[in-house]
C-alpha cells in the first residue's frame, strides 16, 4: 500500500506487487513487481523503486516489530508478460487451424447426425442384452424342466 499511497516519485507508476520472497533470517526480501509499460518505462519504473527502497524500508520498520527489517530488492516478474505470450501463440494456432481445417458437414441430411449415431447404437446394444437375458431364462426353464422329469421324486 505504501508505493501507491506515500510514494510520490514521479517515474513510478502502473506498478503491481505480485508477491514478495523473504530470507528466512528477514534481512532481505525480493519483491516481485509487475510493471505496465515498454521496456523504457519498465527500467525507468524499476530504477524508481530502487531509489524509494529506503523510504519503504523505513514505513515496513513502522507497520512491523521485528529486530530487522529486510533490505528490499525490486524485480520484475516475467510471468505475465509471458502468460500473454502464450495466450496470442494459443489464439494464432487456433486462428490456423479454422483456416485449414474443412467446413462442417451441413445439417441438411447429408451426413448422419453423431447423436442419431448414438442412439441407434444404444438401442441395438440394449436390445442385443434384452435378447441375451431372455435367451438364458429359457435355457434355465428348459433345464428346470428336464430335472424334474428326469427326478419326478422331487418336490414341485
Amino acid at each position: 500500500m505504501a508505493i501507491l499511497t506515500e510514494l510520490r516519485d514521479p517515474r513510478v507508476k502502473n506498478v503491481t506487487v505480485l508477491g514478495v520472497e523473504v530470507a528466512p533470517d528477514m534481512r532481505e526480501a525480493k519483491v516481485l513487481v509487475s510493471i505496465m509499460g515498454n521496456d523504457s518505462q519498465q527500467k525507468t519504473t524499476l530504477k524508481g523503486l530502487q531509489n524509494a527502497s529506503g523510504f519503504l524500508q523505513t514505513c515496513i520498520a513502522e507497520r512491523i516489530d521485528t529486530r530487522y527489517t529486510p533490505r528490499l530488492t525490486f524485480v520484475t516478474d516475467e510471468g505475465v508478460k509471458k502468460s500473454v505470450a502464450v495466450q496470442q501463440i494459443l489464439e494464432q494456432i487456433a486462428r490456423e487451424r479454422e483456416e485449414s481445417s474443412p467446413p462442417p458437414a451441413s445439417p441438411s441430411g447429408d451426413a448422419p447426425d453423431e447423436e442419431e449415431d448414438r442412439d441407434e447404437t444404444l438401442n441395438a446394444t440394449h436390445d442385443t442384452e434384452l435378447d441375451d437375458e431372455s435367451d438364458s431364462n429359457d435355457e434355465s426353464d428348459a433345464n428346470d424342466e428336464s430335472d424334474l422329469r428326469s427326478n419326478p421324486s422331487s418336490e414341485r
